[in-house]
């Protein structure tokens, strides 16, 4: 297959979640949309050289990307299954997940399971009733060798960085 390069992404296109909250604060997840793994692929591949086609597996739903490997002349696949979401649709948050999960195994975005844990003091959010509204950016990143070495995360509820990081 020919060599291509996934690029990082960059700190637009990573989003946060709040996973856990206590009363000393929160921790957020880091997370892709399958709208960017789209836009890399369409970047990498060209929009007519990558496809994906989605099968139920024991009530699991599953999606392969497909790339289309030039040197062999042939469709080269990586799939995975998705996990349901406890928002929304979970039907289409099962093959969302699925994709993306296909899209870490050709390399877009497997630096975010580099991310360090990210606990966001209760000073820096605002919880109320063990539940917190506010949204979260990341404001810098630095990725090198498909490794975070650096980190700052914004509130833009309350216009404040609340969270700062660096690999030593």
């Amino acid at each position: 297959m020919e060599e291509y390069k996934i690029r990082d992404l960059t700190s637009e296109e990573i989003e946060c979640r709040i996973g856990n909250i206590t009363a000393k604060g929160l921790t957020l997840l880091l997370y892709k949309t399958a709208r960017t793994d789209i836009k890399i692929l369409n970047e990498t591949f060209g929009s007519m050289n990558w496809q994906c086609e989605y099968k139920e597996i024991k009530n699991n739903i599953y999606c392969g990307i497909s790339i289309f490997d030039n040197v062999k002349k042939e469709w080269i696949t990586k799939w995975d299954c998705g996990t349901e979401s406890d928002f929304g649709d979970k039907e289409k948050a099962e093959a969302s997940d699925a994709f993306k999960r296909a899209g870490f195994k050709w390399g877009i975005g497997i630096e975010l399971y580099t991310a360090p844990f990210i606990f966001i003091s209760k000073t820096n959010c605002n919880i109320v009733n063990n539940k917190c509204y506010d949204k979260f950016l990341v404001e810098k990143i630095i990725i090198e060798n498909k490794s975070i070495t650096a980190l700052a995360i914004k509130n833009i509820s309350k216009n404040i960085r609340a969270f700062v990081w660096q690999n030593k």
